[in-house]
């Protein structure tokens, strides 16, 4: 008969909760990146910044060489969207990604485009 510890339980979950990877904190700078902007690698952590970085940060850097967008990475590290916001922010802070927003690509559509589309859904 195989024991388990006492401390992990399969119906726990994970021994590390997504709050713990973050330290507790619920804001950072990336709390507007929008789910489908794209996050890029712009750098290489180096000495003391390379030491500091945790599995999740290490992650998304490996993952982020090829452009993806935010939402995929929370799917890449399977953490809630906010814990990934949290980490991303710290890395572009740390000069690591670059996040750009779909918006600033594009302008966007003008009021009177949108009108004529919705005039134009209606008359079918």
């Amino acid at each position: 008969m195989t024991e388990t510890p006492q401390w992990l339980d399969e119906a726990a979950g994970p021994i590390v909760r997504p709050y713990a990877l973050i330290r507790g904190r619920t804001r950072s700078s990336g709390d507007a990146f929008d789910l489908i902007a794209t996050v890029s690698v712009v750098g290489e952590p180096s000495g003391e910044a390379a030491d500091e970085l945790g599995p999740e940060q290490r992650l998304i850097l490996r993952v982020a060489r090829d452009p993806i967008s935010v939402a995929d990475v929370a799917v890449e590290l399977d953490l809630p969207i906010g814990v990934v916001r949290v980490l991303l922010g710290d890395l572009r802070d740390n000069g690591l990604i670059s996040v750009t927003s779909p918006s600033a690509a594009r302008p966007r559509p003008s009021e009177g485009i949108l009108k004529e589309v919705i005039n134009g859904l209606r008359a079918l």
